[in-house]
């Protein structure tokens, strides 16, 4: 299991439907090895820190494999890695197997699983498609952050490894079918009550599940 590409870039401005948007989705993969901050890489940024960026979602993963799935959905369209606006591209792993509160480790930095990517209406503007967000999040090939547990240095073909898992399992992709699901099972109730109990799961996901778990189970 290693990083695929590492991929940065800064906020630019982008034409949109008649006007200007100001976004950091745009990352192209970058040779050398860069700095890992607590907040981003370095050579990177996000434009709108009210809902990107920040402890909790200071790097953004994406796995290589769903490249070919959207290569299938997707034909004749140029996907070079980043594209998604990833910062590490990532083998092997997947939401499936990885969990809320894992801990990796690559290069000199240690890292840990904190929620899935919920895109936003700038996924259309990378894509030029303003359906792709819709698209994205009903193929459960979401992505995840990391938060960062030790700052250092990673490069393209350094080793991604787990070096501890969380006691309570939840895979990620379980929180975003569970974010998404009009109902809840009272098997989902007990995967959420394991989730709240995970430290990395940011509070303002608890707070979301706390008042539907309120209204759902009075």
């Amino acid at each position: 299991m290693k990083l695929v590409s590492v991929n940065v870039g800064m906020p630019r401005e982008v034409a949109w439907h008649g006007g200007t948007v100001t976004t950091g989705i745009f990352k192209d993969p970058v040779r050398g090895r860069v700095a890992v901050r607590t907040l981003d890489l370095d050579g990177d940024g996000q434009a709108d820190l009210t809902v990107h960026g920040g402890k909790d979602k200071a790097v953004y993963c994406y796995a290589v494999s769903h490249y070919q799935f959207w290569r299938n959905g997707l034909p004749g369209r140029d996907l070079p890695h980043g594209m998604f606006g990833e910062n590490l591209t990532i083998d092997d792993f997947t939401e499936d197997s990885v969990h809320l509160g894992d801990r990796f480790s690559a290069g000199t930095s240690e890292f840990v699983v904190t929620q899935p990517r919920l895109p936003c209406y700038k996924l259309g503007v990378r894509f030029a498609d303003d359906g792709m967000v819709k698209r994205f999040l009903s193929s459960g090939r979401t992505g995840f952050y990391f938060s960062v547990h030790r700052e250092g240095q990673v490069a393209t073909g350094d080793e991604l490894k787990v070096i501890a898992r969380e006691s309570n399992v939840v895979p990620v992709s379980e929180i975003t079918r569970l974010y998404i699901a009009k109902r809840w099972t009272s098997a989902d109730v007990a995967a959420l009550r394991r989730a709240l109990q995970v430290a990395a799961l940011p509070e303002s996901w608890k707070v979301y599940f706390r008042e539907r778990l309120q209204k759902t189970t009075g």
